[in-house]
């Protein structure tokens, strides 16, 4: 029946996180599909378990009727012995299933901040060797789906997605083209400098960096949490401005770009003229949805 009681919890986490909405914390919304249809799943194989569970407990009882008269001593003793290393097993496998459960279903779900950038630091994708798998590393500053396409299919989709900047002389990114613009504004942001720039985010500020430089960032996801990394522009705030860490301002200014001696590349920055405080958004996360 334990198994039973597993899978049902297993049905539980994922229904309750799709009705609650913090499936969101760990997904791409755009897959939500495939963790409800687990649940589903999770939920017939819980009805599957309990019918067997029930089956089986009938037949036991009946065997251990039947075998109860024949002779027990040097049996028994290894029958125990071989009872008690199943067991500690059985208890082992449980533990590893149901750890997972309740850190799910009982602990805070916490989004991701300052302090995460901090402890893992951040880095620019071209500036590092390619000598790992694409797919386990997690990016940092500058969203890249050149991982998951062939180089030429990338540079269509870019053209196809610069179309909607290129001709604007005032660009505003919300949360659904959050991640779209910056990879479209990294690839070739020689293309849009002077244009203004509006967007909004968190503060880090960066070891090294002038007083009033910072840089303004979301979290972003492009399948699961597993690939999620941290994207956004440095920005020149005003000299009389300055901000915490974890603060969440819209800002905007005018795209420019500079040599960044840490990664030694060119970026991208905002030289600000405008920002204003805000509330962090109820979902604080931006997705990748092409």
């Amino acid at each position: 029946m334990a198994r039973a009681y597993v899978l049902l919890g297993f049905t539980f986490f994922l229904m309750q996180m799709h009705i609650t909405g913090s499936i969101s914390k760990y997904i791409n919304m755009k897959y939500s599909y495939l963790s409800l249809t687990a649940g589903i799943l999770f939920a017939f194989l819980t009805l599957i378990q309990v019918i067997h569970t029930l089956r089986t407990s009938s037949n036991e009882d009946h065997d251990h009727d039947h075998d109860h008269d024949h002779d027990c001593n040097h049996t028994c003793d290894h029958g125990h012995v071989h009872k008690e290393a199943k067991g500690f097993k059985k208890l082992l496998n449980g533990i590893i299933f149901i750890f997972p459960l309740f850190t799910g279903i009982f602990l805070p779900i916490a989004s991701l901040d300052s302090t995460i950038v901090e402890a893992k630091g951040f880095h620019f994708p071209v500036s590092e060797p390619n000598n790992h798998d694409p797919f386990m590393e997690r990016q940092y500053l500058k969203p890249d789906l050149s991982i998951y396409y062939g180089q030429e299919g990338y540079q269509k989709l870019i053209a196809q997605e610069s179309k909607e900047y290129i001709n604007k002389k005032s660009i505003k990114l919300n949360d659904e083209d959050f991640l779209k613009g910056m990879e479209v504004l990294y690839d070739e942001p020689g293309k849009y400098l002077g244009k203004q720039l509006t967007f909004k985010g968190f503060i880090y500020h960066e070891k090294g960096l002038k007083n009033n430089q910072t840089f303004l960032f979301r979290f972003g996801i492009i399948h699961c949490v597993a690939d999620s990394g941290v994207y956004g522009l440095l920005v020149n705030l005003p000299e009389n401005q300055s901000f915490k860490n974890d603060q969440w301002i819209e800002a905007t200014g005018t795209i420019k770009e500079m040599y960044y001696q840490p990664f030694k590349v060119n970026i991208p920055y905002i030289e600000i003229t405008q920002t204003k405080e805000i509330d962090p958004p109820s979902n604080q996360y931006v997705y990748r949805n092409k």
